[in-house]
């Protein structure tokens, strides 16, 4: 059976990585546990050594485990760092080895380390982080997360919150598995599109839509994990760009449909995840329209239909997004049919928990032949994974 390192690192979420190391050792796993200094402050070894029925380490110091960083670096088969803070990513993108869990991992070349970061939004959203994430994806970490959700400071609108055990769980069964480089997506470029795009009155006012662009990150993060090469389209969104995802920033729908097109390239799979304007002016004006005394009359053209303009490589998996209003099913289905996709997956923008601006959704999958899967209220990473294991059958 598999032999994981937890390491846990000083943060509230190390509540979690309890149920972490429970689920790991119920699946018949060994585990072993590595606390730092400050993550014993929040949950004490014993804790986990009753979890796992072994002993947690603490210290390069304790009596009998003088090389255990060497040890639990050369022979688990993988590393779990949750929760991974913003002080253990910078220590470890840096090279430094001031305690077991950064020792460790310094010692861990070309063998598989996964981490859930968790820390304060501003401080995932700090460039520093930003850079040290793509250091160490670059040296073939693997992340998930983080999620958006409450913190311990209170409610955020943005990522910083750990991912559940569960999606930790899983992301490490694929790792085991060699899920990262053997399974269908690994090395297969992927195309993802997120969030609104703009379409200017003038040089101050726009015509957009309440997009967040979480559905279409949650995507590109659940493709990167299981080994794809991904591209990010994104429109206007307050998201970081997640680490090892190639991300391409648009604002226009014609803009997103000349990105789109050429990131298409050998493309194996697209999922056209982002909600682009359906209108826009059709004399955009060059300055400040003055606020009128009466009203005004707009006169609006089409925009590009990115789907159906597009240029496909063979083999191309193309999945559709239907966000509809009440009973959407015969639209959605007359979008898969008319515009030759090959998945399309359908929301409900009134739907409490499920539309724009929140961190959950509600979905049905339908693909060719009458193939549907309805999903139940999840956050939008778990969705993201439900839907990659749909169409995953289709590669």
């Amino acid at each position: 059976m598999p032999h994981v390192v937890l390491g846990v690192s000083g943060g509230i979420a190390c509540y979690k990585s309890c149920t972490l190391a429970r689920r790991l050792t119920e699946a018949g796993m060994t585990v072993d546990v590595i606390l730092t200094a400050a993550a014993a402050e929040f949950v004490r070894p014993l804790t986990f050594e009753a979890l796992t029925g072994r002993p947690a380490l603490t210290s390069l110091w304790e009596r009998g485990h003088a090389l255990a960083h060497i040890d639990l670096a050369k022979h688990p088969d993988l590393v779990i760092v949750a929760p991974a803070t913003a002080s253990v990513l910078a220590r470890a993108a840096m090279g430094m080895a001031d305690d077991l869990l950064t020792t460790l991992l310094l010692a861990r070349r070309d063998r598989p380390v996964l981490a859930a970061p968790a820390m304060n939004d501003d401080m995932y959203a700090n460039a520093a982080t930003t850079t040290n994430i793509q250091t160490l994806t670059a040296r073939g970490w693997h992340f998930i997360g983080p999620e958006i959700g409450a913190l311990a400071e209170g409610p955020s609108e943005r990522p910083g919150r750990m991912s559940e055990p569960d999606a930790i769980f899983a992301a490490a069964e694929r790792l085991l598995g060699g899920d990262a480089t053997t399974s269908k997506w690994s090395g297969r470029r992927v195309v993802v599109t997120a969030g609104p795009t703009r379409e200017h009155l003038d040089p101050v006012r726009v015509i957009t839509n309440p997009s967040s662009g979480r559905m279409g990150y949650a995507l590109a993060e659940a493709a990167l994990a299981r080994g794809a090469a991904v591209v990010l389209v994104s429109g206007p969104t307050e998201l970081p760009p997640p680490g090892g995802v190639e991300t391409r920033r648009v604002e226009t729908t014609s803009e997103m449909q000349q990105a789109v097109q050429a990131a298409m390239q050998d493309a194996a799979a697209l999922f056209m995840a982002a909600a682009p304007a359906d209108f826009k002016p059709k004399v955009g004006g060059k300055v400040k329209r003055p606020r009128a005394s009466g009203a005004m009359t707009l006169e609006l053209e089409v925009t590009p239909d990115i789907l159906r303009s597009l240029k496909r490589p063979p083999g191309c998996v193309v999945v559709g997004f239907a966000l509809e209003t009440g009973d959407g099913l015969a639209r959605a289905r007359e979008k898969l049919q008319d515009k030759a996709l090959d998945f399309v997956v359908l929301n409900d923008a009134l739907e409490p928990g499920a539309g724009f601006e929140v961190p959950t959704n509600r979905v049905t999958v339908l693909g060719k032949g009458g193939r549907r899967v309805d999903l139940p209220l999840l956050p939008k990473r778990d969705v993201a994974e439900r839907i990659l294991d749909v169409v995953e059958e289709a590669l």
